[in-house]
């Protein structure tokens, strides 16, 4: 599950250089004013990102790849000034092609609205830069300016909005701080004894747990609330439709566990677990997104067309994809 208005603060984007090829842009990092500042910002560098080697961060300095808001590109010498902002580019030497690649399933002058793959992330991040779905979707349409208005989580396939123009990302923005969007999820989940119920709310809230990753339900005011409602039992499994009115990160994902009934494939509820051979992807989809467009004023209906395992002839039950 996403949370909109922390992906406000994402820095991660990308360009397009016919003349290279498309990178992603620079990821920024501001020089804050210390105590005991180091000599030079390439020794700052190599303290505040321990997990990168530094061969690979002296690399960059020597290709000309990190620069600095005042214009000047960084040298191996160029000295600590706090109130910089450092701009470099992430790379992966030799990343392989997706398994499959993001469909787009509409697009006119202000949004583009994708069909996501399962174990694609959505901006670049670690080892997945190429194969991150706004790169790809950057690549094949030569928007460079094309933004995601909102998060999914790399395990999650499924439907989602992007703009085109700038200009727009704040009025579809707003269709999520405000709560104006509706969101429809598909889960196949597992199921021990049927149960006396096919409909549950779910309130409560939810905080970060341990490890980091992971979230946990805790005391206090609900700040997570999900619809549930079962809508098929098969040989030890269950589709539900899932309505979330919040966006709590892993919401959905806690939920179902809370009620006992943890989605297939989830390698980190109820418990953490490691991925093994056989295992489908998570069997959570993002099925639909309605709301009226902020700009033209008309009703927006978008279903994905991909399907989950056991129920693959209910997975995408609404007739048109668009749905304009």
């Amino acid at each position: 599950m996403e949370r909109s208005n922390a992906f406000l603060n994402v820095h991660m984007t990308s360009e397009i250089d016919f003349t290279r090829g498309l990178h992603t842009r620079p990821s920024r990092l501001y020089l804050p004013k210390l105590e005991s500042p180091p000599a030079t910002i390439l020794e700052h560098l190599l303290a505040h990102f321990p997990q990168v080697h530094p061969c690979t961060w002296r690399a960059r300095v020597s290709r000309g790849l990190v620069s600095l808001s005042d214009g000047t590109t960084l040298r191996k010498d160029s000295p600590y000034r706090h109130g910089l902002t450092v701009f470099y580019r992430k790379e992966v030497p030799s990343e392989p092609d997706p398994l499959e690649e993001p469909l787009v399933i509409y697009r006119d002058e202000e949004i583009l609205v994708a069909d996501k793959p399962h174990g694609m992330p959505v901006t670049p991040a670690g080892e997945h830069v190429e194969r991150s779905l706004l790169v790809r979707l950057q690549r094949s349409t030569g928007l460079a300016t094309l933004a995601a208005m909102h998060r999914l989580d790399r395990d999650t396939g499924g439907i989602l909005l992007l703009t085109i123009k700038p200009d727009a990302r704040v009025h579809y923005h707003r269709l999520f701080a405000d709560a104006s969007i509706e969101r429809e999820y598909l889960a196949v989940a597992h199921i021990g004894d049927a149960p006396n119920q096919n409909h549950w709310r779910v309130e409560n809230r939810m905080e970060s747990g341990e490890p980091w990753y992971r979230q946990q339900i805790v005391q206090g005011p609900a700040n997570a609330i999900t619809e549930i409602e079962l809508l098929d039992l098969r040989r030890e499994a269950g589709l539900f439709r899932l309505v979330p009115k919040s966006g709590r990160k892993h919401q959905l994902r806690v939920h179902m566990v809370s009620i006992g009934f943890p989605i297939v494939g989830d390698p980190f509820y109820p418990k953490i677990r490691e991925h093994r051979d056989g295992d489908p992807p998570l069997q959570l989809l993002a099925s639909r997104l309605t709301f009226i467009d902020p700009l033209s004023g008309a009703p927006r209906r978008f279903t994905s067309v991909r399907q989950l395992s056991r129920f693959k002839n209910q997975s995408a039950n609404h007739p048109c994809p668009c749905g304009i």
